[in-house]
């Protein structure tokens, strides 16, 4: 999926859990199929994950990187009503693998891009409790200090230029430019960050008899605009459950709009990047540029793939 990706099998993972974490060497060690992009993930015993970095980078980078993952699941751990990952343990390089490695709970679950939960009520209101309890969490006087999604739209313009024009022979661009430019002076009339989870794509969410039983990949916890969880109402909801999401949590038409435009940032960027090295992703991206156009103009129909 990325240029240099490494390579993580469960004989290397096996003897890394033996050698630093002896405790734990009789238990079975299993690989986790996923469409995940950042993390290879195998599970130790039935009680534990580890999560190994797919791309190449420093050690002490890695290191930093990690333990900032774990500082956020720390703190997100048993304030919302749904269970998220708490943090175990840092391995270090070895056996073949050059990074620093981590050790989490493992949550049940089926993740929602197996399960799909897209119609359902009860998930999406499960959904719209999570949000709201991430967001009742204190920042503590911390804002939004990244470069990603979650802070001014307009400053992700250079990217989404990148986005389209790698799109041409993939979506209807026109069409996307369009709506981009409209999402993107979205206003923000209240400038206040409130804590997000980051990330709620449909490999984050666990699902279980069509209820949430649990979100996962938790390392982008933070401040950011509040608007930025409701990306999960076009990546995992159809229409009514939309709808019911939005009414639980209360979001006025400023806040809506500027949620789809961070679901459009993010949905843009998957669909040309995965599209031969990660066909789940890409999917993902599609769909949800499908809802967020037919939301977003209306009454028009068909779709924006070419």
């Amino acid at each position: 999926m990325h240029p240099n990706e490494l390579t993580v099998t469960v004989d290397v993972v096996r003897a890394l859990v033996a050698e630093q974490f002896p405790e734990w060497a009789e238990l079975p060690v299993r690989a986790v199929v996923s469409d995940g992009t950042v993390n290879a993930l195998f599970r130790i015993g039935d009680r534990l994950g580890a999560r190994f970095p797919l791309e190449p980078g420093e050690v002490d980078r890695t290191l930093r990187w990690l333990e900032a993952e774990a500082e956020a699941a720390r703190e997100l751990a048993g304030r919302t009503r749904f269970p998220t990952p708490e943090p175990v343990a840092l391995g270090r390089p070895g056996h073949g693998y050059p990074l620093p490695w981590s050790v989490q709970t493992w949550i049940p679950g089926t993740v929602a891009s197996e399960a799909d939960p897209s119609g359902s009520v009860a998930f999406a209101e499960d959904l719209a409790d999570f949000v709201a309890g991430v967001r009742a969490i204190d920042t503590r006087g911390r804002t939004f200090g990244g470069s990603g999604r979650g802070g001014a739209l307009t400053s992700h313009d250079g990217w989404m230029e990148t986005c389209f024009s790698r799109s041409e022979e993939l979506l209807d661009v026109p069409e996307l430019r369009r709506m981009w430019a409209a999402l993107r002076i979205t206003p923000r009339p209240d400038p206040t960050d409130v804590m997000n989870h980051g990330d709620l794509i449909p490999g984050n969410v666990l699902v279980t008899a069509g209820r949430l039983a649990g979100v996962i990949d938790v390392g982008g916890f933070g401040p950011a605009d509040p608007a930025l969880d409701l990306v999960a109402a076009w990546q995992l909801l159809d229409t009514g459950p939309r709808q019911v999401f939005r009414d639980r949590l209360g979001c006025d038409d400023e806040e809506w709009e500027r949620g789809k435009a961070w679901a459009f940032v993010q949905s843009m960027g998957v669909v040309w990047y995965y599209v031969e090295s990660n066909p789940g992703m890409a999917a993902f991206g599609r769909r949800s540029l499908e809802r967020l156009v037919l939301d977003h103009l209306s009454g028009r129909t068909g779709g924006i793939g070419r």
